[in-house]
């Protein structure tokens, strides 16, 4: 996998003429394991076609607000929700000033104003245009409000003349985009993670297990990563595609999960037991097929050992993190758990519905500890698992701080 594997990013085109410059920005965008959608202003037609564009990202280029089609499909509203990041490249004097300013009078400015993803512009402009009072005013307010701002370079324009305002070129905007959501916020911390279900045989064939696809502790994992982690994942068996960057343990059986991360947890910063562990497994497992023979069949089961009350009861325990998926009294239940098993945070969920959760690209928390809850609202899991990580990440250098102060005035 690549530096943007998993990212879903949305590149926006104004009308300007490093625009020709755009298709070789999708592509390797794509090359670095990103999905792509393009958006295009009426104006940036006037310098390239959607055909080029559809042809590079391999999917329909949006271009209106209010459009039938694309309204039934993926409106701007779903657009905003699926994109990890939105790319305006090349991001002209006027759409930098409408955007500075909140206007939505176009698809792409809507986009912008109703996602949650981060947003970058790389300016492209006449080097008289870039440096006027009022472009440099816009180009302030909207790093005030935390939109990247990639660019401009130095060099030959053109209109003839020479000075910044060329857009970067796309080798450049892959790097900074990557960096992006490189936040740092772990760095040099280890960071085990557990992920998906497991699997107690029965016999040969048979097992019980749960419908955890996994989805959301991959995410997590990728997350610390992002944020500067040295992670572990110790997986069970999923469908997923070996991720990037991070060792992966596979186990199967709630046994091999308990002692693969007790092995990796001893030198951890954070753990975050993000897998659905089956709680109880068949005190037998039969060598061969049980055959049907019978009306009724009973199985012995035995509790599985915690692997979260483990983690957390070891004499140098790490910053410890649990998920509780709940049906009903969701923050109540997972509160409980909180406290029964001694953890840092809780990470509870609502499941029971196809909408969200178990086997669903979405998610919502409610991030609990000992002295506060804090809603995560629904959103697409691996954008869910960033704003996690940052949570965890606050807390447990809080956590270290307050530690550290302790042993100094001892």
């Amino acid at each position: 996998m690549s530096s943007l594997s998993h990212k879903n990013i949305v590149v926006g085109v104004t009308g300007g003429i490093a625009a020709y410059k755009t298709p070789d920005l999708v592509r390797r965008l794509r090359d670095n394991g990103a999905a792509v959608r393009v958006v295009m202003t009426a104006n940036a037609e006037q310098f390239i076609t959607a055909l080029t564009l559809q042809a590079v990202s391999g999917h329909p280029v949006h271009k209106y607000l209010l459009d039938a089609d694309t309204e039934s499909g993926m409106g701007h509203i779903e657009l905003a929700r699926w994109a990890d990041g939105i790319l305006i490249a090349p991001a002209t004097a006027d759409f930098v000033a409408r955007l500075a300013h909140g206007l939505a009078d176009d698809l792409l400015t809507t986009l912008c104003l109703a996602t949650q993803a981060p947003i970058a512009v790389a300016p492209a402009m006449n080097q008289q245009m870039w440096q006027n009072a009022t472009t440099q005013n816009n180009i302030e307010l909207l790093i005030q409000r935390g939109v990247a701002v990639f660019g401009p370079a130095d060099g030959d324009q053109a209109c003839g003349e020479v000075g910044p305002g060329r857009m970067l070129e796309p080798t450049e905007l892959v790097v900074q985009m990557t960096a992006l959501f490189q936040t740092g916020v772990l760095a040099g911390t280890k960071v085990v993670v557990t992920a998906g279900p497991t699997h107690e045989a029965i016999d040969p064939v048979r097992n019980i297990t749960n419908r955890s696809s996994g989805k959301m502790g991959y995410a997590v994992a990728l997350a610390a990563v992002e944020a500067g982690a040295d992670v572990v994942l110790v997986s069970g068996p999923t469908h997923l595609p070996r991720p990037d960057r991070i060792r992966l343990i596979s186990v199967t059986s709630a046994l091999e999960m308990y002692e693969a991360v007790l092995s990796e947890v001893i030198d951890a910063n954070i753990f975050i037991g993000v897998a659905a562990v089956a709680d109880y497994r068949p005190t037998e497992m039969h060598n061969q097929k049980i055959k049907k023979q019978h009306d009724r069949l009973t199985l012995d089961l035995i509790r599985n050992p915690d692997i979260l009350a483990s983690v957390a009861e070891l004499g140098n325990a790490p910053y410890t993190v649990g998920f509780a998926a709940e049906t009903h009294n969701v923050e109540n239940h997972a509160r409980e758990k909180l406290l029964k098993k001694g953890i840092d945070m809780i990470a509870a969920n609502q499941v029971g519905t196809t909408e969200i959760g178990i086997g669903s690209d979405d998610n919502a928390l409610t991030i609990i500890d000992r002295t506060s809850t804090t809603p995560l609202p629904r959103a697409p899991k691996n954008q869910l698992a960033r704003t996690l990580i940052l949570e965890i990440a606050t807390r447990y250098r809080a956590k270290s701080t307050s530690k550290n102060t302790r042993r100094t005035h001892r």
